[in-house]
């Protein structure tokens, strides 16, 4: 059989805390997303896609690296800390090893780790987090700034990169700040849902019962974190009330946010059709973590639970089956060594990831892995165990919002088992097959003994395949 060709070129989009159940290839039934839903009926979409770390920084750094947080030294976010983390030196990235094959390379668009992008011929990146409306980039290191919303603007750069004449095959990461906190759309899109209720999640009235770390976790819950960012909230609100105020005024400007995501990679697709380059290019689109919109009555991101765990993810290489929806474990790590094999490039020994191309290309993967390992490191003070006083007490201050401590865990085909090692060896795991939506904590029941012994072996097994003896 003839070996199917390479492609040429390689499109990496992403977008920041965009949480897989508001796309609509993946079963979201208001937000209107048809170019990437075009992606994915010409493409592979991956049902079960996970971040190894849900956080930004952490998550962009596996990415590039195809490495966890302990192996590339990106634990967290370490903006605006004294200690300032960068990716271990002599880590190659995916980026460097292109450029360094003949690609012409190049990144706009967020950014958001302490290292300076390396391995681009072309950059045009946001400080930190940068901001919505006439944002500032830093074009190959010099600060420009530029007129109109963010989204748009960086689609604009990314469609001058794709005009710049050249010869080489290229690489472009086309990365959305989009749809981050504060949730500010266009302008155009601002009243997109003003008539429309967002379905609330299931969870979202969430007791806690069974997770004692979930229950004191009280910085994240919407009605606490999100109420400073919204002055015009009513003040005669009953707490549930403000509760749904505060939701829907997110969950609408998130989804706005989302579809100006869409309606740009439709602007590149159209480009890429219009100069004959779509046969000849590999396309993923993910973000950099989920995101809890609702659920659990949270926001942001971090726990191992599914909506902050679970991604994204979507390939399209054209010589590949289409429609192909995939069941496999995957992880974030899979992304670098996917393109690297893709390319033709040999992957580093240091990558921890496993090559997709098997999948996408429509083979057989009986060989793969059974589970993924996730680790999480942050840990900063907080309302957590503060008690609801701390709610309602003008002069408590936090100035480290819905963080929560250290943890680590195991989610394999049918179950999660999650340790929180600096809580006092404080464990949960969940049958997914029963409980979806992880509501009823089984660790410590008798009956459930043999399973917890299985995934703690589990779990302790990936620590030493990972290597990660922290």
């Amino acid at each position: 059989m003839k070996p199917k060709p390479a492609p040429k070129n390689i499109l990496f989009i992403m977008s920041d805390d965009h949480s897989a159940h508001y796309l609509g290839c993946y079963g979201n039934m208001f937000v209107k997303t048809p170019n990437l839903d075009r992606l994915a009926l010409e493409g592979t979409r991956f049902e079960r896609a996970y971040c190894t770390n849900s956080l930004c920084a952490p998550g962009r750094a596996s990415i590039l690296t195809g490495t966890y947080s302990h192996v590339n030294g990106v634990r967290g976010n370490s903006e605006g800390k004294d200690a300032q983390e960068y990716m271990t030196v002599g880590m190659p990235t995916f980026p460097e090893l292109l450029q360094a094959a003949g690609y012409r390379t190049g990144i706009v668009g967020k950014w958001h780790l302490t290292d300076r992008p390396k391995g681009f011929d072309y950059t045009c990146v946001l400080p930190g987090q940068g901001v919505y409306m006439n944002p500032i980039f830093h074009e190959n290191g010099e600060a420009r700034q530029l007129r109109g919303h963010v989204t748009d603007v960086t689609t604009d750069l990314a469609l001058a990169f794709l005009a710049t004449p050249s010869e080489k095959p290229w690489c472009l990461l086309y990365q959305h700040k989009a749809p981050h906190r504060p949730f500010q759309p266009p302008p155009r899109l601002a009243r997109r849902f003003e008539n429309f209720e967002i379905p609330y999640p299931e969870t979202f009235d969430d007791d806690y019962a069974t997770r004692k770390i979930a229950r004191e976790a009280l910085d994240m819950r919407l009605d606490v974190s999100l109420a400073p960012d919204y002055p015009d909230l009513p003040a005669h609100l009953s707490p549930r009330d403000r509760k749904k105020w505060i939701f829907q005024r997110v969950a609408k400007d998130y989804c706005a946010g989302i579809e100006a995501i869409d309606e740009n990679i439709g602007r590149v697709l159209k480009y890429l059709d219009q100069h004959n380059l779509t046969e000849e290019t590999l396309i993923i689109y993910t973000t950099d973590n989920g995101f809890f919109l609702g659920e659990h009555g949270w926001y942001d991101k971090r726990f191992m639970y599914e909506p902050s765990m679970r991604i994204p993810l979507i390939m399209r290489w054209p010589a590949a089956p289409k429609a192909r929806l995939s069941e496999h474990l995957v992880a974030n790590i899979d992304i670098a060594p996917t393109i690297l094999d893709y390319a033709g490039v040999t992957t580093p020994e240091e990558v921890q990831g496993k090559t997709l191309r098997g999948i996408v290309n429509g083979g057989q993967q009986t060989m793969w892995r059974k589970s993924v390992y996730y680790t999480y490191y942050e840990n900063s003070w907080s309302l957590r165990g503060k008690g609801a006083a701390a709610m309602t007490d003008p002069s408590f201050q936090y100035f480290t919002p819905h963080r929560i401590g250290p943890h680590r865990g195991i989610r394999t085909e049918t179950h999660k088992l999650i340790h929180y090692y600096s809580e006092g060896d404080y464990h949960e795991i969940f049958d997914l097959r029963k409980d979806p939506h992880e509501l009823n904590n089984l660790y410590g029941r008798r009956e459930e003994t043999s399973l917890a012994a299985d995934l703690r072996f589990q779990l302790q097994r990936l620590r030493e395949q990972y290597a990660d003896n922290g």
